[in-house]
């Protein structure tokens, strides 16, 4: 059983799919406890198989039983399995808050809601656990479609957000699929590990380089990595508060695990780090886009606007550390993607709560809500110190290993870049932190709209600030246990 764990995952969620668009023609209520169910059952393959792979290794899994590298293969490994828990539990707690609040949409009959939203879950576990080019594509554009569909559904200007992000991710897809037929005209394979296999030799192929060039861009392109950015604020920022989070939390943190995928498991660091010096335009890119997007996120005074400008820098993070390409810089590099999947995901949902309960979206109207919101403002507080780095939160250790991956590589720019930010960061967070806990005057919205988020949006809310804590604390048994066995070959 343990040995079919890693289809079982992506199948379960894609197979649940079906069943939740079934019932959501009769009781979207209906198809939601079914996504949680599914949610549930694929975050309890994901730890068992966590589990089996600290203890026994990596896990395979050939579809039809055809030999590598001819068949279809997912691999479960120490990366694919941070992966699989980061995107598995953070949908799991995303999929508990309400219909209404979290997708801006009313508890009734015909709506496939939920169908889509596990099928984008599924997507991205598929992305996890691909072991072949072309597979990792195709459950790429099943993400991609995916999410197309839960932007359009938010307010104001979702659907022409939707639109943009369709063409940008497009051509993104195309840069990518264009790259993987350099690459298989060259190799005459597609099974990563056999691909990794055969490139020595080719190594100073144009078509190679090419290829290279093609699938990094592309998947930079999704992983709005500045300056492929452009689509991100405005998608996230019209699109529903749960799906901004499921954005923001997963979708792109998955584009930015393929780019370490390939740098470790197909291209290697002596290619993209040493002969192609795509690493360091990734690293630079990712430090100008760490600055800007803080910058926006400055100017910004609507809430989720702010939020999604603060992703387009903290996005940049896990790309400063892709760039430096070493232990420490990859280390922190994953530690902040499942660190930014918790505290996003909180602020996302507190985002979409507030506005919910009050109207208020205007950073200016939080003013005195802490007083009458204390749990939500508390949990607020939790991921706003934690996107600052400040310990002993979450966000604290993963910039704590990019400043120590930085100063391994001698880079002072990118540890300037990191210090820096933490001051923009602070400045936009702060200021809103002052705002929340001053007292409110009768002439302030928050004044007009008194109490605490119901039991229902609170709960996922708190367990996303308990997280932000906890992996903090744990991050030394996570880097341990889970990341190092990841950055050997470095």
């Amino acid at each position: 059983m343990i040995h079919n764990v890693p289809v079982l995952i992506p199948i379960s969620l894609i197979f649940f799919a079906f069943f939740t668009g079934i019932l959501g023609v009769m009781r979207l209520r209906y198809s939601q406890l079914v996504a949680v169910l599914a949610s549930a059952l694929a975050f309890s393959l994901a730890v068992w198989g966590t589990f089996h792979v600290l203890n026994n290794g990596e896990l395979s899994y050939s579809f039809g039983n055809w030999p590598q590298p001819v068949g279809i293969e997912f691999v479960l490994d120490s990366l694919s399995a941070f992966m699989l828990l980061v995107i598995t539990g953070t949908g799991l707690i995303l999929l508990l808050f309400p219909t209404k609040p979290g997708f801006k949409i009313e508890e009734k009959r015909g709506v496939p809601l939920y169908a889509i939203v596990l099928l984008l879950m599924g997507g991205l576990c598929g992305i996890a656990l691909a072991g072949d080019l072309f597979n990792l594509y195709v459950f790429l554009e099943i993400t991609s479609l995916s999410t197309y569909a839960l932007v359009s559904i938010g307010s104001g200007k979702a659907g022409m957000s939707s639109f943009r992000y369709l063409i940008m991710a497009s051509i993104g897809g195309s840069f990518y699929l264009l790259g993987v037929g350099f690459i298989y005209f060259s190799t005459g394979t597609l099974n990563m590990a056999d691909v990794m296999n055969l490139l020595p030799e080719l190594y100073s192929s144009p078509a190679v380089i090419g290829g290279a060039v093609f699938i990094v861009t592309g998947v930079c392109l999704k992983m709005a990595l500045f300056p492929l950015h452009t689509w991100l604020p405005d998608a996230h920022s019209y699109a529903p508060p749960v799906v901004a989070a499921f954005l923001a939390a997963v979708q792109i943190e998955a584009s930015a695990y393929i780019i370490i995928r390939m740098l470790l498991n197909v291209f290697t660091p002596e290619f993209m780090a040493r002969l192609l010096p795509l690493t360091d335009i990734i690293g630079w890119a990712a430090a100008a886009g760490i600055i800007i997007g803080s910058v926006m996120a400055i100017a910004q005074t609507d809430f989720k606007r702010m939020l999604a400008y603060s992703t387009v820098g903290q996005i940049a993070y896990v790309g400063l550390g892709i760039g430096l390409a070493n232990p420490l810089g990859i280390t922190g590099a994953l530690l902040h993607i499942m660190a930014h999947a918790l505290m996003k995901s909180c602020l996302f949902l507190i985002a979409g709560g507030v506005a919910h309960k009050t109207g208020i979206t205007d950073i200016n109207d939080y003013r005195g809500l802490g007083r009458r919101m204390p749990w939500t403002m508390a949990a607020f507080t939790v991921s706003a110190l934690a996107m600052i780095g400040i310990p002993p939160t979450a966000g604290f250790f993963s910039k704590w290993y990019l400043l120590l991956g930085s100063l391994d590589a001698g880079n002072w720019a990118f540890l300037a870049v990191i210090l820096a930010s933490t001051l923009l960061n602070a400045v936009y967070f702060f200021r809103l932190i002052e705002k929340v806990f001053a007292p409110a005057e009768p002439s302030d919205a928050s004044a007009r709209h008194p109490g605490e988020l119901s039991p229902r949006l609170l709960a996922p809310v708190l367990v996303f600030a308990v997280l932000v804590l906890v992996v903090g604390f744990i991050s030394v048994l996570i880097v341990n246990n889970l990341l190092s066995p990841v950055v050997q070959g470095l």
